[in-house]
């Protein structure tokens, strides 16, 4: 997290500002709640959501009671600097009421290869410099292609096996490796995505 960002409190009568939670895998907004300097300084130092409630009038981390903490990631703020966008990992239904979100809505991930890639890109950037993926980005172009046709073959020579195998497991690295190349180059998968689509036209 930015620990460099600071929100302007002093915009609000109250000193509090709303603070929308989003799923950091699923883009799904969760909930929204409320947050003072305190409340934000929580969340920059513990790692977890927390709010002022205003009906309590005290801070308040959500999860406290049901073990159901939000796990934070990303901290944005807006343009005004009066708002804030708060990416978290949640552990467990993000509403009281007992469903994923606030909104009444299902938290599902609809797209976990948007994620992938978000963790390729990461990986790029040397933050593990021991990760696999860093090292590999890190090869020349024809390492990496290299690596994509070995388990092009692999998924082929499963697909042949009777019976049960590791035909799944091999899809997997196949796909991985192919983003990996992607990124790579330049590219993404939603690229591929599109171009499937004026095909299927």
């Amino acid at each position: 997290m930015d620990k460099n960002i600071q929100p302007d409190f002093n915009k609000s009568p109250d000193g509090l500002i709303p603070a929308i939670v989003q799923d950091a895998l699923t883009n799904k907004v969760l909930m929204l709640g409320y947050m003072n300097q305190e409340a934000y300084d929580s969340i920059i130092n513990l790692g977890k959501v927390t709010f002022f409630s205003r009906s309590k009038k005290r801070l308040w981390t959500k999860g406290e009671t049901s073990g159901h903490f939000l796990n934070v990631q990303l901290v944005l703020l807006d343009c005004d600097q009066d708002t804030l966008l708060i990416k978290a990992n949640p552990q467990g239904p993000a509403c009281h009421t007992g469903a994923d979100t606030c909104f009444n809505e299902k938290n599902i991930t609809p797209d976990f290869i948007n994620h992938l890639e978000n963790v390729i890109k990461e990986r790029e950037k040397g933050n593990q410099p021991d990760s696999y993926t860093f090292k590999l980005l890190q090869s020349e172009t024809s390492r990496i292609a290299q690596k994509v046709g070995e388990e092009g073959l692999e998924v082929a020579l499963e697909a042949m096996k009777p019976g049960e195998n590791t035909l799944i497991d091999e899809a997997a690295d196949l796909v991985f490796h192919l983003l990996v190349l992607l990124r790579h180059k330049g590219k993404s998968f939603n690229e591929v995505i599109e171009k499937l689509k004026q095909r299927h036209k």
